[in-house]
């Protein structure tokens, strides 16, 4: 079915290039965060869209939380490998990085701001200032010439600063993203003849934005790691999804006279074909400094899963391992997927991104339905039944209303619950102090 689905996107394109002139073209990714096993795949998409597009204006758009502090190689390299994804895609075309709350995951804002555009990229925050100067590290807008056509590009970030690394936080003076952009897009968006946002902001701020800007724009959105594509009007709003699992490809079309926005959302795996250079780099470079501990095969997959399929196995275990009726766990707390046959510590780590005590709780069926409503979002959940943050449910059994269920969920959940769960959320406890995520999840790989 997926093979079809996938003939049927790529024929669907083929019918859209032959009907209409493509004018501009631009690859448009969030939350890659350091994934290494496809950032050489992502360097050869790009160079096969550019062949099939020839003489088409290419850009690459990243927006936001391009790097990975809990990946050991990156954290202990510096980014190393980040650095040369972003001066690889640069060599290709205008490169347009929108700042995240990852990127000074090895450096201070002001000095990843710089070693970014020493790689080749043009920055853009605009919500996001010094607090000792009150200035933008970065522009909020970057005027982006594609053949014939200038893009505005214009990008927000998250003002959570709980997402943000502790180490970074006193740097940060972050306006609420709805409030910046209902102040700054009129004249940043006012007469711009191709709007385009990027917003590291999350769902639930994109949608106060998404009606301040023009009709017409491109609108991409990150931070949850969802995957969708909404028209409103002439505008398109999406997300790409995380750990370059997918690319969205959008086509600037001119049918009619008009000029109009398609984006196709193109699956990139690790069995893709790699552009060699950065393969042969991120080869060695993981070579050289994964320790024998991260090397250490800690489980064992039966199959390969998607980062998608590995986060439910992994919120089963947790279920399981807390004989609960229901779990629910961020699914920003999982990245990559699982390999087939041995799982080392470094891909399991990549997997499962952070760890902490189980709670639980007493929950009425009503309220869990209520909750569940909103879990396990896919690329075909309609867009009025997505609340903003992303919940991975594991359910055992029907729900019914009138019944008590436990519930169990990860720390981060009971520490922000207000976020996850509304505004009346359960009271949530700590199981035994030994029962945590990351144990639950290992012992299911190796039973």
């Amino acid at each position: 079915m997926l093979r079809a689905a996938i003939l049927i996107i790529a024929f669907a394109a083929g019918a859209l290039r032959a009907a209409d002139s493509v004018e501009a073209v631009v690859a448009v990714l969030g939350d890659l965060h350091s994934a290494y096993e496809r950032s050489a795949q992502l360097v050869a998409r790009v160079d096969r869209l550019r062949a099939e597009h020839a003489g088409v204006p290419f850009a690459t758009l990243l927006n936001g939380d391009t790097m990975e502090f809990g990946n050991a190689v990156a954290r202990r390299t510096a980014g190393a490998l980040d650095f040369a994804l972003f001066a690889a895609l640069a060599a290709r075309g205008p490169l347009v990085i929108n700042l995240g709350n990852h990127e000074p995951e090895f450096h201070d804002v002001a000095e990843t701001v710089r070693r970014l555009e020493a790689a080749g990229a043009r920055v853009i925050s605009g919500n996001l200032r010094d607090p000792a100067t009150g200035r933008n590290y970065a522009p909020a807008a970057h005027a982006l010439r594609l053949g014939a056509h200038t893009l505005n590009v214009v990008g927000v970030t998250t003002d959570r600063l709980s997402t943000w690394r502790v180490a970074v936080r006193p740097q940060l003076d972050l306006a609420d993203p709805a409030v910046w952009s209902r102040e700054n897009f009129p004249a940043l968006l006012r007469g711009a003849a191709l709007p385009v946002v990027l917003s590291h902001s999350g769902l639930r701020a994109d949608r106060a934005m998404l009606p301040l800007v023009p009709d017409g724009t491109l609108f991409a959105g990150a931070h949850d790691h969802l995957r969708f594509v909404h028209r409103a009007g002439a505008t398109i709003y999406f997300h790409s999804g995380s750990w370059l699992e997918f690319v969205s490809v959008a086509r600037l079309c001119r049918s009619g006279g008009r000029l109009r926005w398609e984006v196709e959302q193109q699956p990139l795996t690790a069995d893709d074909p790699a552009d060699q250079a950065l393969a042969k780099l991120v080869h060695e470079t993981l070579e050289k400094n994964l320790t024998p501990d991260e090397a250490v095969v800690v489980g064992r997959a039966s199959r390969a899963f998607a980062p998608d399929e590995a986060a439910r196995f992994a919120v089963e275990a947790a279920r399981a391992a807390a004989d609960a009726d229901v779990a629910l766990v961020g699914a920003t707390t999982f990245g990559a997927g699982l390999p087939s046959g041995d799982v080392t510590r470094f891909a399991f780590d990549a997997c499962v991104r952070f760890d902490g005590p189980l709670f639980a709780a007493e929950v009425s069926g009503a309220w869990l339905q209520k909750i569940l409503a909103r879990a396990n979002q896919g690329a075909d959940t309609p867009f009025a039944e997505r609340g903003g943050e992303n919940l991975v449910a594991a359910v055992r059994g029907p729900i019914e209303p009138g019944r008590t269920y436990r519930l169990v969920t990860a720390d981060w959940i009971a520490k922000n619950a207000k976020n996850y769960l509304g505004d009346d959320p359960p009271a949530l406890a700590e199981r035994k102090p030994e029962l945590k995520l990351k144990a639950a999840v290992l012992a299911a790989l190796n039973r």
